[in-house]
């Protein structure tokens, strides 16, 4: 179950947990690709790993642009040679009543977390194939990728499908040795969450503190938040599994949230 002198790519692995996730493979003997829009974090990213010791490339990546997909994954596999792992974690949040949705927030929620779920597993699947050594790839759900909140008619749409989308890609990698996982965090305090508590309060007409205690952890079994390390962690063992064993399958890491 090593990660020693593999290939992870990560998207949107600036900043929250993605860079968490990267960081943790990176540490794991992973050389690890840095793949965001914001070219700026992604770099210090990189020079932050490769400061203390590991390998690491930042490169542009527009998850929903076919044209940046393809130039990243040949980017990141022209500097270290393959792909063995995909984290496809790139992703936003937009809270609204399904009432009051904007179709272009809809189509936008859809596109970074499905179209680019779909558009970098194509491209990385294709060198797991041609490698003949097969892969890994992780898709970052959520609770919400088997539980529904009020607000999140994309999202938990969105997360659903990767789902799907896990489940059709461990049938068909099978034969070629790609896994394909979902891991599914609960809320996990990162600058995505913090925007999200004062929104959900003006919507549900109640405190933030009742948001946090009563919408987002009111269903853990201990009152406390999912942390970015919890999740970083539960990648990085899906990442290493040795055999099919676990394909297909997700994971949720919330504290008991949600049980599955």
């Amino acid at each position: 179950m090593s990660l020693q002198g593999k290939v992870a790519l990560v998207t949107g692995a600036a900043s929250g947990i993605g860079e968490q996730v990267a960081r943790q493979l990176a540490q794991d003997g992973t050389a690890v690709v840095i793949a965001d829009l914001n070219m700026r974090n992604a770099q210090a990213v990189a020079d932050s790993i490769g400061a203390q010791g590991g390998k690491a490339l930042a490169v542009s990546m527009d998850v929903t642009s076919e044209d940046a997909v393809n130039a990243g994954v040949e980017a990141a596999v022209n500097a270290f040679g393959s792909i063995d792992v995909l984290v496809s974690n790139a992703g936003i949040q937009i809270v609204n009543p399904i009432e009051d949705y904007a179709f272009a927030d809809w189509k936008k929620m859809l596109a970074i977390h499905l179209d680019g779920a779909f558009l970098t597993t194509r491209a990385a699947i294709r060198h797991m194939y041609a490698s003949g050594k097969g892969g890994a790839i992780i898709y970052m759900g959520s609770v919400h990728s088997h539980e529904a909140s009020k607000l999140k008619s994309a999202y938990v749409t969105a997360k659903h499908g990767l789902l799907g989308l896990a489940r059709v890609v461990a049938k068909e990698g099978g034969p070629h040795g790609v896994r394909a996982n979902v891991v599914c965090p609960g809320f996990v305090r990162t600058p995505l969450v913090d925007k999200q508590i004062p929104e959900q309060a003006r919507a549900l007409g109640i405190s933030e503190a009742e948001v946090v205690r009563n919408v987002m952890l009111k269903e853990t079994v201990d009152g406390e938040f999912t942390t970015a390390a919890d999740v970083a962690r539960t990648v990085a063992f899906l990442a290493g599994f040795g055999s099919a064993a676990l394909t297909g399958q997700s994971v949720v890491v919330s504290h008991g949230w949600s049980m599955q």
